[in-house]
């Protein structure tokens, strides 16, 4: 487990923080801080009302919920996104409605989840060549034939 800071801003006053709806569940709900209508094929960064200090070493991740997916076509771009440890400024959802019909976002309603993960840092070394695999260059869609 992390420790997280949380700073709610001030249009996120009377909503409910990040938090976990059930004890086994990998993500902590996120409600919307705005009212929004989202038309079809439309996007949106959905306020939060709040801001985070996530530790070094760490991100958030900013997933979909399968609900808003299943019923309404509508779900995260950038998925998943991730907030940085040096960021300071409000979260925000970036909703897409792939869906028929306009799809209103209600202040307070849940809009996302959010999951911690550890960070790992990479070293580049720039090479002539690469060793050899199996799969070599095959593209997308090669290993399932």
């Amino acid at each position: 487990m992390i420790a997280i800071s949380v700073r709610r801003l001030p249009h996120g006053e009377g909503l409910p923080l990040p938090r976990y709806a059930t004890a086994g569940a990998a993500g902590m709900d996120v409600v919307a801080a705005e009212d929004v209508l989202i038309p079809p094929g439309g996007r949106h960064a959905v306020a939060t009302g709040f801001a985070l200090a996530i530790p070094e070493g760490h991100e958030v991740q900013v997933r979909p919920r399968s609900g808003l997916a299943l019923h309404f076509g509508v779900t995260c771009l950038n998925t998943p996104g991730t907030i940085d440890a040096d960021y300071r400024g409000e979260v925000k959802v970036i909703l897409a409605n792939l869906g028929t019909e306009p799809f209103v976002v209600r202040r307070g309603e849940r809009i996302a989840q959010l999951v911690p993960a550890p960070v790992l840092r990479a070293e580049l070394t720039e090479v002539a060549t690469l060793d050899k695999t199996g799969r070599g260059a095959s593209g997308f869609g090669s290993t399932g034939r």
